[in-house]
């Protein structure tokens, strides 16, 4: 949680929203919420209404309905801005792009953790995607050509800041309409390496619970009944102790926002240095990275039909939490 020092933690989530969280500092004390928003967000008195009586903010846990009502010093604010509709994104060469696979349909990037995939609310600069359009102006011409989401040329699944790994991104129209076919049909394979907090008792297992955005917290996910189809499959790769946590694999078949997170946590073993679901606990990794990492993606190629996969073994910032050398191996185990 934030500290009156320091009010404000940002988080760009993978559909582009901005999750904020901020405790209120003493110079905000019996300020309205209105222009408390604006202050923290740099978005209008407007804007921050519309916030508010969009259900978007939470103080303290409870929904604010009113503009006018007041803050005290401590309390804490959450609040979701949606991602822009002005998606124009803007090249940018000095951004670093690490690719792990590349062909006339197809890039596959290598994302560090540290960095956005596009542009959010707050218009965000230094994005994944800028530096991907710098260096392959094709994939912006997507855009203009109306293919895909604003603001995302040529991307057909997302990953959280925080999370290292591999994104799949298409240089081309039929390249796209065929890459979202196939997530939308579950023919995409994502494996992902996690640590977990706890040890997992199961040795394998697959969480099935929809998710759906908490009803109290608009900055969070939830499992919940009303929510939509969610179903990530894990696996036991090596236990640790000292302290107790367990390295896992998991195979996402369904790809809702923060999944992973949210269904690790909804059975006692939330991802380590997770603060929206766990803790932010882990003093031998950066605060911002999260203990999740993107390490295969497979899928049919666009223009010849044949099976691709791509791989990235876990980052070396990750190693310091545990041996990964298993891990690597299940990434690439057929």
């Amino acid at each position: 949680m934030s500290s009156p020092d320091e009010p404000l933690k940002s988080e760009i989530d993978d559909e582009g929203a901005e999750h904020l969280e901020a405790t209120v500092p003493a110079l905000m004390d019996a300020m309205r919420i209105d222009r408390a928003l604006a202050m923290l967000t740099g978005c209008s008195r407007s804007e921050a209404v519309r916030l508010i009586e969009g259900g978007s903010v939470v103080v303290d846990g409870v929904a604010v309905t009113k503009p006018s009502q007041l803050l005290s010093e401590g309390g804490v604010v959450e609040a979701v801005l949606p991602a822009p509709s002005d998606g124009s994104v803007t090249p940018d060469a000095s951004v670093d792009v690490t690719i792990a696979l590349l062909d006339d349909d197809v890039i596959v990037v290598n994302k560090p953790y540290s960095q956005v995939v596009h542009p959010g609310a707050g218009n965000h600069q230094g994005t994944m995607i800028a530096g991907v359009i710098a260096r392959y102006p094709d994939v912006a011409k997507l855009a203009e050509e109306g293919v895909g989401e604003i603001g995302r040329p040529g991307i057909v699944h997302r990953l959280d800041k925080g999370t290292s790994g591999l994104l799949l991104i298409a240089r081309n129209k039929d390249a796209f309409e065929s890459l979202s076919a196939q997530i939308a049909s579950r023919g995409v394979e994502r494996r992902y390496i996690a640590v977990v907090e706890g040890h997992v008792e199961s040795a394998r297992g697959v969480v099935d619970a929809p998710i759906g955005r908490s009803a109290t917290s608009p900055t969070k996910m939830t499992v919940r009944p009303d929510g939509r189809e969610a179903r990530t499959h894990y696996e036991v790769i090596t236990y640790l102790e000292q302290p107790s946590r367990t390295i896992i694999g998991a195979t996402l078949e369904t790809g809702r926002t923060h999944q992973i997170r949210v269904h690790m946590a909804a059975i006692g073993h939330s991802v380590v240095n997770d603060p929206r679901y766990g803790q932010r606990n882990e003093r031998s990794i950066d605060p911002e990275r999260l203990a999740l990492h993107a390490g295969r993606v497979a899928f049919d190629h666009p223009t010849s039909g044949e099976r691709v996969v791509a791989t990235a073994e876990v980052p070396s910032d990750m190693i310091v939490l545990g041996p990964m050398k298993q891990a690597n191996e299940w990434l690439s185990a057929n």
